[in-house]
């Protein structure tokens, strides 16, 4: 992560995203804004961001659009932002394939730490070797990840918690753990951020039907990755 990382700032609010623009070019962010989606999309067909900070409620065209219509074309590091309480579009979005939230309003210094945060991940995914657990195969170094021979696209955030769970396979790791370790944060109160990150995993990947490969719920505790012998 260089100090001028690059972020692009979707929100229609114009003072809230100027506010954000000086605080993180304060930081050494180099930042663009734009008022809304479709204005976003657009800029991001031309270029690309180290990230992508994207409010979930705007006119025209929601955040959750945005995500619907960006992720089939992009694994661009994405952190929405989300009004306090809303949990639906908090889900939803992850369920997208944002990379982390953080509900409005919050403490300048919390978004900083989250962005260095997602950078930190998103750099460290790229550097390391291929590791394995049964039939799925991990290359850090370009995101990939196969199942059966058959690639399968994730986000940042999705790839280092089932990278967690390979290199822990057999072992239970809790809620808590895998958001230290793959998502570089603690883990809050009410968030659910690894259990929608482990239900993208399991769909994407198919582990539910897959035979030999599961996520295995440890009830109220957390995840272990469960490879049978032999396959």
């Amino acid at each position: 992560m260089g100090p001028h990382a690059s972020l692009l700032i979707v929100d229609d609010d114009a003072e809230f995203s100027r506010m954000l623009t000086d605080t993180l070019a304060d930081e050494g962010f180099a930042c663009e804004r734009v008022a809304g989606g479709g204005e976003a999309l657009a800029l991001l067909k031309q270029r690309s961001f180290d990230l992508v900070i994207l409010d979930m409620m705007m006119p025209a065209m929601s955040g959750l659009d945005v995500m619907r219509r960006l992720r089939p074309q992009s694994d661009m590091p994405v952190l929405i932002l989300t009004a306090r309480g809303d949990d639906v579009d908090r889900i939803v979005g992850l369920e997208l394939g944002a990379d982390d939230y953080l509900p409005k309003p919050f403490h300048p210094r919390e978004l900083v730490a989250r962005i260095r945060a997602i950078l930190r991940r998103t750099n460290r995914s790229q550097t390391g070797h291929a590791i394995s657990a049964g039939s799925l195969v991990l290359d850090s170094r370009n995101l990939s990840v196969t199942i059966d021979g058959r690639p399968a696209r994730l986000t940042v955030a999705e790839f280092l918690v089932l990278e967690c769970l390979v290199r822990s396979v057999g072992q239970m790791l809790t809620r808590e753990a895998l958001s230290e370790k793959a998502l570089g944060r603690p883990l809050e109160e009410y968030d659910r951020s690894i259990n929608t990150h482990v239900s993208n995993l399991r769909r994407k990947l198919g582990l539910e039907a897959q035979r030999g490969v599961e996520i295995r719920s440890v009830r109220n505790l957390g995840y272990m990755l469960v490879v049978e012998s032999g396959k």
